[in-house]
């Protein structure tokens, strides 16, 4: 059977970094097939070439069992080719309906158009507001947004860039159901996941990169979550925190003092109408790290924002001792400016204090010696202080901002979703790095959709639920979390 797409021998270089050696990759019709490993392994490179957006070195691709020498996005799409990016790429200004439209070329009659977007989320199983504004969406139904453009323009071969990484167990669920269902009708998918159970639960075949090389390739049936992790990162063993706990761990012991007080806070929902936090009141203190355990859209946001500095609340005590390392959930539109360099955007945010601030002008020469002691320490994948961020890879992005705000040893380090899209190898470095701050006397509250991780860092844990918080008693299971999420819904 000839493959719906399959690429031979890609080679792209970016500047001195080789992202692709010789890459080889196929893909069947009607199947969901896996592409794993690290971050910087290649993995959305290796996409963007499928999807006409970068032309490779060397290297062949081929469409239907066509060779296509010069694709361009245009091209691909009109050949049915969809790409789902890990980035979201509608227009934060116009509402779900108008980025449809953009992105499928539907006329724009707003009558007809809306109950085009209506019907199309319904059909799939996607619903989505068709008049929301997209500025005004969660994280989650943003992800939903940037599937049913693709799906909009009639791909019939999707190209996901770990789509699952902000939802929730349930949404995950949910669109891992959709993707089964367009592949039963006849549509091909490949899934950029870390998740290794993920993977092994959704795909029917698996390729692995590793530094820009294919090092594994076969169905996953004949797989394991221990011979990937093994393929992913050249090491017979995954890190520990791949085995999180299934209970909260132990608080530290002693007295601490407080760096994190609200009470009776009341905050509006971020970007939105409505109460999105009511009456909450918390403590964290010094060493202490508290996960907060959520199901999307749940105040959970709007708590660490408002801890943050970020939004104001409406009415209650907010006491936070300054500054705050904060780490947002999406690391492109909040964390980082992509057009900027490495060092521009390690400048970023400076209070003030720091050695490349010298009488009020930016000393370069120390910020970019700056950078690259960062680059180092946290293991930055980049050609140089100088590379632009836009060019690194999701998880080297989020390492440069987690190495920004945690470089500053601030009193309070607020974090949502901070291994969003990360690798086995990054996700545990990321929580050593965090452990290391608490343990240094931060306070640390953070956000997780996945409650493993939740459970895996926390020495508290607070359930969001309807804008109210909930601490759940030490040593609570999994399961009692869980429950504890889902009583208010």
């Amino acid at each position: 059977m000839t493959p719906t797409l399959e690429l031979s021998g890609i080679q792209m270089r970016f500047g001195s970094v080789h992202a692709l050696r010789g890459a080889d990759f196929t893909l069947h019709t009607g199947e969901i097939h896996a592409l794993l490993g690290e971050n910087g392994a290649g993995k959305t490179t290796l996409m963007q070439v499928a999807s006409g957006l970068l032309r490779p070195d060397r290297g062949q691709l081929r469409v239907g069992g066509r060779a296509w020498p010069r694709l361009s996005p245009r091209a691909a799409r009109r050949l049915g080719i969809g790409m789902v990016h890990q980035h979201f790429t509608s227009v934060p200004a116009f509402n779900v309906a108008e980025n449809v439209a953009l992105a499928a070329g539907w006329p724009v009659a707003p009558g007809r158009l809306r109950r085009r977007v209506r019907e199309l989320g319904e059909r799939v199983g996607l619903p989505l507001d068709p008049d929301a504004r997209v500025e005004q969406l969660s994280v989650g139904l943003r992800q939903r947004l940037e599937m049913v453009k693709a799906l909009a323009a009639e791909a019939r071969i999707l190209l996901l860039d770990e789509p699952t990484a902000v939802l929730a167990p349930a949404e995950v669920e949910d669109l891992l159901r959709v993707i089964r269902r367009f592949t039963a009708t006849g549509g091909s998918a490949v899934l950029i996941t870390h998740k290794l159970d993920e993977a092994m639960a959704a795909a029917d075949r698996v390729t692995v990169l590793r530094r820009g090389e294919v090092v594994l390739t076969g169905p996953v049936a004949a797989q394991s979550a221990g011979t990937l992790a093994a393929a992913m990162i050249g090491e017979a063993a995954a890190p520990a925190d791949q085995n999180p706990p299934a209970t909260i761990s132990a608080p530290p012991a002693g007295d601490r003092s407080v760096l994190i007080r609200v009470e009776s806070l009341d905050v509006g929902r971020d970007g939105g109408i409505g109460i999105a936090l009511r009456g909450a009141s918390l403590v964290v203190r010094s060493g202490e790290m508290v996960g907060i355990a959520a199901v999307e859209g749940n105040g959970q946001r709007e708590l660490l924002r408002a801890v943050a500095g970020r939004i104001h609340p409406l009415r209650g005590v907010r006491e936070v001792a300054r500054p705050v390392g904060f780490i947002p959930e999406d690391r492109s539109t909040e964390g980082l400016i992509p057009a900027m360099s490495i060092t521009e955007n390690v400048v970023l945010g400076s209070p003030g204090s720091d050695p490349w601030i010298r009488g009020g002008a930016i000393d370069w020469r120390a910020a970019r010696a700056r950078a690259v002691t960062l680059l180092e320490e946290y293991a930055v994948t980049a050609p140089g202080p100088e590379a632009l961020a836009a060019t690194l890879s999701g998880g080297n992005q989020q390492r440069v901002v987690v190495a920004r705000e945690l470089s500053r040893r601030p009193p309070v380090v607020v974090a949502e979703n901070p291994t969003r899209g990360l690798d086995i190898r990054a996700t545990a470095a990321i929580h050593a790095r965090l452990r290391r701050a608490a343990a240094e006397g931060a306070a640390v509250l953070f956000h997780s959709s996945d409650l493993d991780e939740v459970l895996a860092l926390a020495t508290r844990v607070v359930v969001a639920s309807r804008g109210l918080l909930v601490e759940a008693p030490p040593g609570a299971t999994r399961e009692a979390i869980g429950a504890l999420m889902l009583a208010g819904s």
